[in-house]
């Protein structure tokens, strides 16, 4: 029997999980250094703040959407839990200053951010509008984020090296960037769709530069924080493929 159109959407979506999934544990590397180290000092929580912003957005379009939104509900439910978890841990191990920076942007991105775009939509739309609002905001949030790798292919330029870009991690974005955009185009969802076209193309932009620059000999370049060197951390943006970026 051929399978529908929104049958090949649930497979798409169901990979987009898979690899998703294991995106949102890249991560896990980094802090397991933070944990030998007992400091998070030199390392970024921003990719984090900004990654758990992008799963409460998704939530928050899917539940609102409702009509085959279970793949998207799923994956970035899984996100909120993970990436607090990250940010709780990365909360306890940072230095004061970090600490306080990092609660700021908590502050004014999740909570002030999220919640002043909440009220609004709540109050002053309803339906189809709505919805559309929120879709919109998801693709240019999204869009910006997929913009993150242009800092990354900059630093792999200038340094001449590919340390801070696996190339898997890289190919796993790049894949999981095409399951979401089929899966978003199989049912006319635009939204996750079109903001995949570009997190493809990033994906292909890396995975070209890091084949230029594997062999290359590396430029020192200083780029030290009080000692310590400036972690890999990386955005992720798992609803609509991913973007990565080393800050």
């Amino acid at each position: 029997m051929a399978m529908t159109r929104e049958s090949w959407a649930f497979v798409f979506g169901l990979m987009g999980n898979v690899i998703s999934f294991m995106v949102f544990l890249a991560p896990l590397p980094t802090f397991y250094q933070i944990y030998k180290k007992k400091t998070a000092e030199g390392f970024q929580a921003l990719p984090y703040v900004v990654a758990l912003f992008s799963a409460m957005l998704w939530i928050y379009y899917a539940f609102v959407k409702r009509e085959s939104a279970l793949l998207l509900i799923t994956i970035n439910t899984f996100g909120i839990v993970v990436e607090s978890i990250y940010i709780a841990f990365f909360l306890f191990y940072a230095p004061k200053k970090s600490r306080l920076s990092t609660i700021k942007l908590l502050l004014l991105l999740n909570v002030f951010g999220f919640g002043a775009m909440l009220l609004a939509t709540l109050y002053l739309s309803k339906g189809a509008k709505r919805l559309q609002i929120i879709g919109w905001i998801c693709l240019v949030f999204n869009i910006s984020v997929f913009a993150a790798p242009l800092f990354i292919i900059s630093k792999v330029i200038r340094t001449r090296s590919v340390e801070y870009m696996p190339f898997f991690l890289s190919f796993s974005l790049t894949i999981n960037a095409v399951m979401w955009f089929f899966y978003g185009m199989l049912l006319r969802d635009y939204y996750v769709a079109l903001p995949n076209t570009l997190g493809f193309v990033f994906g292909i932009i890396q995975m070209v530069v890091y084949l230029i620059y594997r062999n290359a000999t590396p430029v020192v370049i200083e780029e030290k924080v009080k000692g310590q060197e400036m972690s890999g951390d990386h955005i992720i943006d798992v609803a609509k493929g991913g973007a990565v970026s080393k800050v």
